[in-house]
């Protein structure tokens, strides 16, 4: 009876204590909003054995059973860590030993390892119920290798002549030569180009998915990317194209914002980015210069993919144990950053286990699920905040301070205010915020671990431990707030009226 009577007194305080500190009325969710995994489709879960003819688990260029019901069967898994969006590696009929899927067959026809073409429109509809979205990898510049229409008289236009790429500097050569040997499709020809835009077209219309990664976007002409982008959303308004321009130089990434393609994979920011945090005390400097530059260059930076690896380079594990650091703790410091930095997160599968893997394919391991919770729960909660706080996502961006990789930022919108603070030295540090910055009479409350800073003269004191990071939100003071204090009386004394009734009437219930 006493342990009922605590938990009916406990109540009102929990839900007081619940409530989110002065966060912004939710608005209607927009690409930049999403938090974005990115999986292999062959190697993340293999849900269906029926499919595993040709698969070798120990040959890492071969089949390895990963599948579409796989991904079904671990959806709650990774909505549950706070992701949003998806982004799967082709799915089209793939030639044999095309388990990343970049050698495709038939545009129409699902890989068969992968599952049928009925099981990924449960994938996508699944995902939908949990409020996921989900982006194809989708490929126009060529086919693989051994391709039938190679070889079939009626398609020779359909491809440009066969001759390597030798002076990248030159537009012509990387958009009409074969890239490492494979078919380059002709989309100047009509008829090549309607089949690529017809089968882009189908499979929204067919499957509901929500956006494309477009790869190798600069080995395509600008033209048919305008086509591609008005014909695609044509047929889904809200639909997210993510390009992947792989080029040191902004001038040449950011031309293609005007072809329709709305986001583009941040390589510049990437460099920074693991070189940064793959091991203490290195700068943070160029990371913000980046984002200054990523304002510059780009009408929308907020759609830009901010990345740690990807399945074209070494993981990010392998540089963190190259410089004998621990995995977990490099970690969370770049996710921390990648979460609340201006543009969309996207995270390579396996990151959350910290997976290892040096050049392709050994950056390709098979997913394995049964590892230490403390990075998931990590990511979890970022995810969680990232939710939460439209600052992180819609907010705009100030630099306080940063010094040999101590970095404090705010994120601001509308009445919200963000301060992350992020630790990446071998010492506690200190940093101190001035009224010009924050205002007056008001505190920040760490929403990662709890930290709690109140202004003092004008100013707020940060002292935050080494590798670590805060998330704060500026909120008034804690204290005697008598709107609150009465409220909670009035619930308190409703419960202690409902206490005292239910006893009276115990008293009187006597047993026959």
């Amino acid at each position: 009876m006493r342990k009922s009577l605590f938990s009916l007194i406990i109540i009102p305080f929990l839900l007081f204590y619940a409530l989110p500190v002065g966060a912004v009325e939710k608005e209607e969710r927009k690409w930049q909003d999403e938090t974005i995994y990115f999986i292999m489709v062959d190697r993340f879960n293999n849900g269906d054995f029926k499919n595993d003819f040709q698969v070798n688990v120990e040959d890492p260029k071969a089949y390895n059973g990963g599948d579409f019901k796989g991904i079904t069967d671990k959806l709650d898994y990774l909505k549950d860590m706070g992701y949003t969006a998806l982004w799967l590696t082709p799915v089209f009929d793939n030639e044999d030993r095309g388990y990343h899927g970049y050698w495709i067959r038939d545009f129409y026809k699902t890989e068969e390892h992968f599952g049928t073409m009925d099981e990924f429109k449960k994938l996508v509809k699944e995902a939908h119920k949990r409020d996921m979205k989900v982006i194809l990898d989708f490929v126009v510049n060529h086919v693989g290798p051994n391709h039938p229409w190679v070889n079939d008289a009626s398609k020779k236009n359909w491809f440009h002549e066969k001759q390597p790429i030798s002076n990248w500097a030159d537009q012509k050569e990387v958009e009409n030569n074969w890239l490492f040997d494979l078919p380059d499709l002709n989309q100047e020809n009509p008829e090549t180009r309607k089949y690529l835009l017809d089968a882009a077209k189908w499979w929204i219309e067919e499957t509901d998915v929500d956006g494309y990664r477009l790869d190798t976007v600069k080995h395509v002409p600008k033209d048919f990317w305008n086509d591609f982008s008005k014909e695609v959303k044509s047929v889904k308004e809200d639909f997210y194209l993510l390009g992947e321009v792989w080029h040191d130089d902004l001038r040449v990434v950011s031309s293609y914002q005007d072809t329709g393609i709305d986001g583009f994979v941040d390589f510049g920011q990437n460099e920074h980015l693991r070189t940064a945090f793959a091991k203490p005390d290195n700068s943070l400097g160029w990371l913000f210069t980046s984002l200054e530059r990523n304002m510059a260059f780009f009408d929308r930076p907020n759609l830009l993919g901010n990345f740690m690896d990807n399945h074209d380079m070494t993981r990010f594990t392998r540089e963190i144990v190259q410089n004998k650091q621990n995995p977990g703790t490099r970690w969370k410091m770049a996710l921390t950053y990648l979460y609340t930095v201006p543009g969309i997160p996207i995270v390579y599968y396996g990151s959350e286990i910290a997976l290892d893997g040096g050049e392709d394919p050994d950056n390709r391991r098979l997913m394995g699920f049964k590892a230490d919770k403390e990075l998931i729960d990590y990511i979890t909660k970022l995810g969680e905040l990232r939710q939460q706080l439209p600052a992180l996502t819609r907010g705009d961006m100030e630099l306080i301070h940063e010094e040999n990789g101590m970095a404090v930022y705010k994120r601001t919108y509308k009445d919200e205010t963000i301060v992350v603070a992020v630790n990446n030295t071998s010492k506690s540090q200190n940093v101190t915020i001035g009224k010009d910055i924050l205002a007056k009479d008001k505190e920040l409350r760490g929403l990662l671990a709890g930290d709690l800073v109140r202004e003092s003269d004008g100013k707020y004191e940060l002292i935050i431990d080494r590798e670590k990071a805060e998330i704060y939100a500026l909120t008034e003071k804690s204290g005697l707030n008598i709107p609150y204090l009465s409220a909670m009386g009035a619930v308190y004394t409703a419960f202690v009226v409902f206490i005292i009734l239910v006893l009276k009437r115990s008293r009187k219930v006597k047993p026959d």
